[in-house]
């Protein structure tokens, strides 16, 4: 998959506030689905599901433990959403530096103020 369909559906999964608090929860702590359930008002299938389009997005990866799967953030997947959003950045600070430098009307007419 491209970068950037990569990229468009991470911003998608993470649209979704529900999506967006398991993906923090992970980001600070690998947990279990049954654990993630626990502490948010929602079932163990919609957190699967959640995780699911997670998953698919490339923000999350999972690892089997024992009986369960732990979840966590895969950083090769905010890797590359984190490159788009500096290239974002960069460009609006490149834009900004040429503006800033661009002569004002009266410099360009050899005018005083």
């Amino acid at each position: 998959m491209d970068n950037a369909l990569k990229v468009t559906l991470q911003l998608a999964a993470l649209g979704d506030a529900m999506r967006q608090t398991i993906f923090e929860m992970l980001a600070n702590k690998p947990c279990a689905v049954a654990e993630i359930a626990y502490r948010l008002p929602i079932s163990r299938p919609a957190v699967s599901q959640h995780l699911k389009v997670l998953k698919d997005a490339g923000l999350v990866a999972s690892k089997p433990s024992g009986t369960r799967n732990i979840h966590y953030v895969d950083l090769e997947g905010v890797a590359v959403l984190r490159n788009h959003l500096d290239s974002l950045w960069q460009n609006a600070l490149d834009q900004f530096k040429a503006e800033a430098e661009k002569p004002s009307n009266q410099e360009e007419h050899g005018e005083e103020q």
